[in-house]
């Protein structure tokens, strides 16, 4: 695991993000999905989707839908955490390459932070099953400040 390698967040960035993915007002999609956070530190998470026999296809492995959704969303907080709540961002690009098949098993993913500019932040993250890599992407997320700032890098 690469959590070592990250430093922790601040105890109010930690408490503004413990909620991820249990959102009291409505089910987004990644809490639909089932997704769990797993450990949050600054530029990095780590999360898991618990297998249920809805997210296979009809050969039997969990959909690559299910496997893209866990690595788009791992780096979101990995991501997040850096900027105050006004921030959004969104994905420009996702390259994945499915390396496994994932059966009757839950998955885990990293994802973290490789480089922080303006305007973008990009990305990288993968996912093991049973201690096998399954999946492995590079992601690129557009950061716009409120109104239309770009915040500054961290």
């Amino acid at each position: 695991m690469r959590a070592e390698r990250f430093e922790p967040l601040p105890d109010d960035v930690r408490a503004r993000w413990d909620t991820f993915g249990r959102w009291p007002d409505r089910t987004y999609f990644p809490s639909f999905v089932g997704l769990v956070v797993e450990e949050l530190r600054r530029d990095y998470c780590r999360m898991r989707l618990p297998f249920r026999p809805e997210l296979e296809q009809v050969a039997g492995v969990v959909h690559g839908g299910a496997l893209a959704t866990l690595i788009d969303t791992v780096v979101v907080p990995a991501v997040g955490a850096a900027y105050g709540r006004e921030t959004q961002y969104s994905t420009v690009s996702m390259n994945l390459s499915y390396l496994g098949a994932v059966r009757g098993s839950d998955v885990v993913a990293e994802g973290w932070v490789t480089r922080r500019g303006r305007t973008m932040a990009f990305c990288r993250a993968e996912a093991t099953s049973e201690g096998r890599l399954v999946v492995e992407g590079s992601l690129v997320y557009a950061i716009r400040g409120p109104e239309g700032d770009r915040p500054p890098a961290p």
